[in-house]
């Protein structure tokens, strides 16, 4: 059962440190390309489990080093608000406004309202493990995102003489949005392989 949690965790850790790196955060490729075994070694007790408060970590962004992110495992297979008490206190602690709550089962209404609650001061994103036990962006089915900056957003719009409301959307709830942190407004190129121009591009804007 242990083994089978490790592995779980290993693939699970390889998502995120990728998905974080996707984002424009310093990551080391070391934690990508880590084999089961180097991560068993790292990360696991005598007895083969894993202490999730091990896979924690921070990092800065690669383009402005006072943007943070903080990545917390919870071992709570529920998580309440207790947890996200203790996030928001490590948050707090290290003076970053940004987190990323991963827990191995579900999470309670009362802990998603916290995360409302604080949206003002705190940028919180949850996942479940078994949401990260894939990368979702590598799959052969989804296309190549790029999230576009304000700029490049203001210069597509301009261009094309158009509205935020007139581009296509795409929810925030969707897998792939919820992959690179999208927030209302944000506008992503989609590049698609076509068989008449070798490449098509296309826009959405998160909702």
């Amino acid at each position: 059962m242990a083994e089978d949690e490790t592995a779980k965790l290993w693939k699970v850790n390889r998502t995120i440190h990728e998905l974080v790196k996707d984002r424009g955060y310093q990551v080391s490729d070391d934690e990508i390309h880590m084999d089961l075994t180097t991560f068993r070694s790292h990360y696991a007790n005598s007895g083969g489990s894993v202490d999730r408060n091990q896979l924690n970590f921070f990092t800065n962004a690669r383009e402005n080093p006072a943007d943070q992110i903080f990545i917390f495992f919870s071992d709570e297979r529920s998580v309440g608000v207790k947890t996200m008490r203790k996030l928001l206190g490590i948050l707090e602690e290290k003076s970053i406004q940004r987190g990323v709550i991963i827990f191995p089962g579900n999470m309670t209404p009362s802990a998603r309202k916290v995360i409302a609650a604080m949206s003002a001061q705190y940028r919180l994103e949850e996942f479940s493990e078994s949401d990260l036990l894939v990368n979702i962006t590598h799959h052969t089915l989804v296309p190549k995102h790029e999230v576009l900056t304000p700029e490049q957003k203001k210069n597509l719009l301009e261009k094309y003489r158009l509205k935020d409301t007139q581009l296509p959307r795409i929810q925030l709830a969707d897998p792939v949005a919820r992959y690179y942190g999208l927030r209302r407004g944000h506008v992503v190129k989609i590049t698609r392989p076509s068989e008449t121009s070798g490449r098509y591009a296309s826009y959405r804007i998160c909702f």
